[in-house]
């Protein structure tokens, strides 16, 4: 309706701490992989038939993806579930003209942080074990979204670029 569709960034998040395995209930587990990983297979699905050649997907995975939190359990699969859906569907839509690619924060400041993501005693020292010694701000990494959304990128696709405060993740 708004004259066609040349990005799609996929960026829900869902992020709930837990201690443990054994109190990660089913029902936690699931809404997180609802939230974080079919969501962004259902908008991609329903977007694909919209892209022309040249169109840019954006996904957003996490540093969690490679070093895990353990009382993120949950998030950080979904996040490497990211990882796997960027590469592959960067093969299936190359052909097409259309690019796949992912941004990989942490630690970033956002709402997540604070609405149960992390454990209050975290949440003073978030991002002070980077070396630049505190958390990126949302308004740090958009430019790598884009430049990712860029014609200039146009022949960059099945890569996760990492912004992580130097910690060196990837």
């Amino acid at each position: 309706k708004l004259g066609g569709l040349d990005i799609l960034v996929n960026n829900a998040g869902r992020q709930q701490f837990n201690e443990s395995i054994r109190t990660l209930s089913t029902e936690d587990f699931d809404a997180t992989f609802k939230t974080n990983v079919y969501a962004m297979f259902w908008i991609t699905k329903a977007a694909v038939d919209y892209l022309p050649r040249g169109a840019s997907i954006i996904n957003t995975s996490s540093v969690q993806a490679y070093q895990p939190s353990e009382i993120l359990l949950d998030y950080a699969q979904t996040k490497a579930c990211i990882v796997a859906f960027t590469k592959s569907m960067a093969q299936q839509l190359g052909k097409e003209g259309i690019r796949v690619n992912a941004v990989a924060p942490g630690p970033y400041w956002t709402p997540l942080q604070v609405s149960g993501g992390q454990p209050q005693e975290k949440v003073k020292e978030f991002g002070a074990s980077a070396p630049l010694g505190r958390p990126g701000q949302p308004v740090e990494i958009a430019p790598l979204y884009v430049t990712l959304a860029s014609v200039e990128s146009s022949y960059t696709s099945g890569q996760v670029w990492c912004s992580d405060g130097g910690t060196g993740t990837l």
